[in-house]
């Protein structure tokens, strides 16, 4: 594939040099705004520097009718000498707006009121006196309102106030105290991304469809090759619906390459094909394995050091100590017990054909040794694929990129810039080292698609290395977002993130009332610890004591969603009974945040 060249197209390595800080700055970005937008930027203007009330969330059950309004102009003329005629929603429907016959100024008015209601909820997402969710049980919010599809349409106003109770029941995930999953924050720049992807609404199946956006996802994929390690970038991949497709990707890719004609002859023809992962690693292994009949029972979980020390240490409490707390044990994959597994499948006839390590456990935050697991891969003539959905925005950083040291190696890797890199969801790509592999496995010369005679270089028509037909713009929010931010910026959010999860470790690993699940700092943005009540902290370490504590996180997040004021995940993992797993993905948490959530966690937990 020939390049698109740099310029344009290409990244930088500065942050931008915005002045928004400077107040007089800003007044004249709102001037621009509200030149160009009329009551939209009158409205966020008067949001963001105070001259209008402060959003308060929306009492009662019915959100505010949305009144009539005078309709927008589209016209050249300046000043505008056009009648403005009042649009009443109430006696218009979706069948007023464009294409109809006069159904420019309708329309302008209608989206003018839509980004209002966003516009609204945007600033208030970042507004800590919000509540991060306003939560009601499913059978409340199924009674409160009417959700059922009827025949008959709905005028616009209907419309607007279904927009508005949408948003008034969403989580926050923007709000900086929402802690619940690993993708959270809401970048603006990747917001306005997300808006034109809409607006362009095309398919990313072929160049003369998606011309730009074709381009750039070649140069934003051999950008990201570049940074895990591959010589100019070199190698294939693709973006797709999530980590889990993207690691199916891989395993699919992995057995084409050994075996090619399952392609056309299926399983059937091929011998028991073994994969090996940790057992703190993705659940998407398994179920790809299931999607594609290589079966479940195939997907061997390879054992983790936090769980088995007893393996490294030989039962000694001081070694099994310092292994701990020097070597960082804690829910990596063993390279010596990946070895004795392949030893021990092929020594049943089975074929091993992918390692999976992984870049950044969901629970644990752990790394494979992904320099011993590649020698192993080398050794024994194995795929070697690094699941660094999570821990992949780690290589912005130069303080951090080592704990993905030997990543070059792996023939693949999944990336998920909606998640520590603060992508708007969904952005999740799968990078392949040789290049051709992915399109010769999924071909199928759809040639009512992928023409052989068209007009331009063909290499640019993506879509036939694709499972899907119908694939989403996912590239755009994460080009336009590193245009804005550059490389640096990036490495300051992953940085600022990591600086966070120490700040909280450092606060609660010697606090009373709390307990690490394990020892040592936390090697990604996870913090797993478990609270203990004051009625539990003088009990036994015993069974009745364990069951007591498997019931206090559960008990504590709900509480914090029906007060609504901070959010955190919590679960069990192996012969640990329930524990809260803190993630920090959102730079717009501070210090104060991770207080504020220590407190809240105390005050809704003391009295059990």
């Amino acid at each position: 594939m020939a390049s698109p060249g740099s310029g344009f197209w290409s990244f930088g390595s500065e942050n931008g040099s915005g002045d928004s800080d400077n107040p007089g700055t800003a007044r004249a970005w709102c001037q621009v705004a509200q030149k160009f937008t009329g009551g939209i930027g009158n409205k966020l203007c008067a949001l963001l520097y105070g001259d209008a009330e402060k959003p308060a969330e929306s009492g009662g059950s019915q959100p505010p009718r949305v009144a009539a309004r005078k309709a927008a102009c589209a016209c050249d003329q300046k000043p505008c000498s056009c009648p403005k005629a009042d649009v009443n929603y109430g006696f218009l429907h979706a069948t007023d707006l464009l294409p109809a016959c006069d159904g420019e100024r309708p329309t302008l008015a209608f989206l003018q009121d839509v980004m209002n209601i966003l516009l609204q909820y945007v600033v208030k997402s970042f507004d800590r006196s919000t509540k991060v969710i306003d939560f009601h049980y499913p059978n409340e919010l199924l009674q409160e309102y009417n959700w059922e599809l009827a025949d008959q349409p709905q005028n616009l106003e209907d419309i607007l106030m279904h927009c508005q109770t949408t948003l008034k029941y969403a989580i926050k995930t923007g709000h900086p105290r929402y802690f619940n999953q690993l993708s959270t924050g809401l970048d603006m720049v990747g917001l306005a991304a997300d808006w034109l992807t809409s607006t362009a609404n095309t398919n990313m199946f072929t160049y003369e469809i998606a011309p730009v956006f074709v381009l750039l996802e070649y140069v934003t994929l051999k950008k990201m090759r570049e940074i895990i390690g591959w010589p100019g970038g070199s190698g294939d991949g693709i973006f797709s619906p999530g980590g889990a497709i993207s690691n199916m990707y891989a395993m699919m890719i992995a057995r084409f390459k050994m075996f090619p004609e399952v392609k056309e002859k299926g399983m059937a023809a091929v011998p028991r094909l073994i994969a090996f992962t940790s057992e703190h690693s993705h659940f998407s292994l398994k179920k790809g394995a299931a999607a594609l009949g290589i079966g479940t029972d195939s997907v061997i979980l390879i054992k983790c050091d936090e769980s088995h020390c007893q393996d490294q240490c030989h039962g000694s409490f001081p070694l099994c100590f310092l292994l701990v707390t020097v070597s960082g044990l804690r829910g990596k994959m063993i390279p010596s017990d990946l070895e004795r597994r392949i030893l021990e499948a092929k020594q049943k006839g089975f074929v091993p054909f992918l390692v999976s390590a992984t870049a950044g456990t969901t629970v644990y935050g752990a790394f494979d040794p992904l320099l011993a697991v590649a020698d192993i891969c080398k050794k024994y003539k194995i795929w070697m694929h690094v699941d660094a959905a999570w821990g992949g925005g780690l290589l912005m950083s130069r303080k951090h990129k080592w704990k993905l040291s030997g990543v070059e190696r792996a023939n693949s890797v999944t990336w998920n810039p909606h998640k520590m890199m603060g992508v708007p969801l969904q952005c999740s790509a799968l990078l392949v080292r040789e290049e051709g592999l992915m399109q010769n496995c999924n071909q199928m010369h759809a040639s009512y698609l992928f023409q052989q005679d068209k007009h331009y270089d063909l290499s640019y028509d993506t879509g036939d290395k694709a499972l899907q037909c119908g694939r989403h713009v996912d590239v755009f929010k994460l080009w336009l977002m590193w245009r804005a931010k550059g490389t640096t910026g990036f490495e300051a959010h992953v940085d600022k993130c990591l600086e966070l999860a120490e700040y909280l470790y450092n606060i609660i690993k010697n606090r009373e009332g709390y307990e690490m699940v394990f020892d040592g700092k936390p090697q990604h943005t996870n913090v797993c610890f478990w609270y203990i009540p004051p009625s539990l902290r003088t009990l036994e370490d015993n069974e009745e004591r364990m069951s007591r504590l498997s019931k206090v996180a559960p008990v504590i997040k709900a509480r914090m969603m029906e007060y609504g004021t901070t959010m955190v995940s919590y679960q069990p993992l192996g012969d640990k009974v329930n524990f809260f797993r803190m993630v920090i993905s959102n730079p717009a948490a501070t210090h104060q945040d991770i207080d504020f959530l220590i407190e809240e966690i105390e005050r809704l937990g003391q009295d059990l």
